[in-house]
């Protein structure tokens, strides 16, 4: 099932790929049993569905959960169930790759105000003013 990021951004099967292991944590003796944890791999360098700078603010957001060839590692052992674990991964991923695809605003360098300017000259003597006055008293004969 295609993972729908956005309406004009669909994750394809094909570069998603899921496994589960046993989750630790609570459960009782069912954790020994069942694997609910789930591990989603998703295939960053393959995707079409996002374009080079998505996929580049993509890599610098998580650093950490990139893997040598290049995939998005996503896990949930949140809940017991192995179906809300894959949702939540699903939903995690997602959220990462909405995050992504909103270029930064870019700077708009600004200048000091004329105001500015002067009240911190005007503070900056005042200071040397201060510090003027705390040096030796004279002796005028």
């Amino acid at each position: 099932m295609p993972l729908v990021v956005t309406d004009r951004v669909v994750i394809p099967d094909d570069d998603l790929e899921v496994a589960f292991s046993r989750s630790g944590g609570s459960g009782g003796q069912n954790v020994n049993k069942v694997s609910s944890k789930v591990l989603l791999r998703f295939h960053l360098e393959h995707c079409t569905a996002l374009t080079p700078g998505a996929k580049a603010r993509l890599r610098a957001a998580c650093p950490s959960r990139l893997t040598d060839d290049g995939d998005l590692l996503v896990t949930s052992d949140r809940e017991r169930d192995q179906k809300q674990n894959l949702e939540d991964a699903r939903s995690k991923l997602a959220a990462l790759i909405r995050a992504a695809l909103v270029p930064p605003k870019p700077r708009t360098p600004t200048k000091p105000t004329l105001g500015s300017k002067k009240r911190r000259l005007k503070e900056k003597s005042h200071r040397g003013d201060i510090k003027q006055g705390r040096g030796r008293v004279g002796h005028d004969d």
